[in-house]
């Protein structure tokens, strides 16, 4: 295994962006950048030692720089939505950016998306990979709290992405950190009408028509939700008007670490298995792509080319008070973990 450090093109040297570079023994490669702890690139071999690319992302730091929907980031401080910009803690009101309708997300006009984190890197006897910090500041985007963040992503000779998610704060705020990778095992030239996906999830989390949650769950027994045994998307994405972009409320303890999703490509044999130990899981369809991007190998990215499952707290949890709380307070550690196995 091996981590490689390098400048993130000519825009990197300038602002002291790099791009790191993650191999393990099996043909696994991942690029992440310090500009907003991005995961730039996942190269993985197929069943007949084929390796490609399978996620959406840019080649340069300048594309990132740039407005984009969110590619490979870490959302914060508070991922997903949280309605009307809003939320009261201790008998506080606290605004915040509205930047989707009338709602917040991902934490704002200026999220962790946007900034330039400290990195360190590691080489270990079982892994590689590279520790990143952020200090946001009481007040940034509306949010009380000096909050010091980390986010370490690590590669074994498992084949095992592991992202591992820290922070303590000062003052009583809330946190909601995820990474926003969109996947496609078969390549992000093609759909993912054909991919394999299983979601262990007896429910969803209602939404209006903002995408904010109502506070009602929902069975997903009987309709086009329902992804406990292994269905091919393209069976069920027609059936949700606009496409899936959804929270999973998923079967297990809040805190406890388990399996909870597989997607598979059928033809190619590449299939990623996710850990978490979240007690949601966001699946969004990327239903916005719409070919005005361009990527990795010359890629136009399309509509439905990708999907994300983003391991996280429910969506707008701090109006929720029945929802699994996101507060942090200044004798807490929040700590959090997502691995991501590739398999061929």
């Amino acid at each position: 295994m091996e981590i490689t450090q390098t400048y993130f093109k000519e825009g990197g040297k300038q602002k002291g962006v790099y791009l790191f570079t993650l191999r393990n023994d099996h043909g696994v490669e991942i690029s992440v950048t310090n500009y907003g702890a991005t995961v730039t690139s996942i190269k993985v071999p197929d069943k007949l030692g084929n390796t490609n690319e399978i996620i959406a992302g840019f080649d340069t730091l300048e594309e990132y720089e740039r407005e984009h929907p969110y590619f490979g980031v870490i959302c914060g401080r508070y991922a997903n939505r949280i309605a009307k910009g809003q939320f009261s803690l201790d008998g506080v009101t606290y605004h915040l950016a509205v930047n989707n309708g009338p709602n917040s997300l991902h934490g704002g006009i200026k999220g962790f998306d946007k900034v330039i984190w400290q990195a360190e890197t590691f080489e270990h006897k079982d892994s590689v990979g590279v520790k990143l910090s952020y200090f946001s500041r009481d007040g940034e985007e509306g949010y009380p709290g000096n909050l010091q963040v980390t986010v370490t992503y690590s590669l074994n000779n498992k084949n095992e992405l592991t992202i591992e998610y820290q922070a303590t704060t000062d003052r009583p705020t809330v946190v909601n950190l995820t990474n926003h990778c969109y996947f496609n095992p078969a390549g992000c030239d093609r759909t993912i009408y054909d991919l394999i996906l299983t979601i262990d999830a007896d429910q969803i989390t209602e939404v209006d028509d903002t995408s904010i949650p109502t506070g009602r769950l929902l069975d997903v027994t009987g309709t086009a939700f329902d992804f406990r045994q292994p269905t091919r998307i393209g069976e069920r994405i027609h059936q949700v008007p606009g496409g899936f972009d959804h929270n999973y409320v998923l079967n297990k303890p809040n805190g406890q670490f388990a399996r909870i999703a597989e997607l598979l490509d059928p033809y190619s044999g590449r299939k990623i298995t996710v850990y978490t130990t979240e007690p949601g899981v966001q699946f969004y369809s990327a239903n916005y792509l719409d070919g005005s991007l361009t990527g990795h190998n010359g890629i136009r990215y399309q509509k439905h080319c990708s999907l994300c499952l983003e391991t996280q707290h429910f969506p707008d949890s701090p109006n929720h008070p029945h929802f699994p709380s996101t507060v942090l307070r200044p004798d807490e550690n929040y700590h959090q973990k997502t691995v991501y196995t590739f398999s061929w």
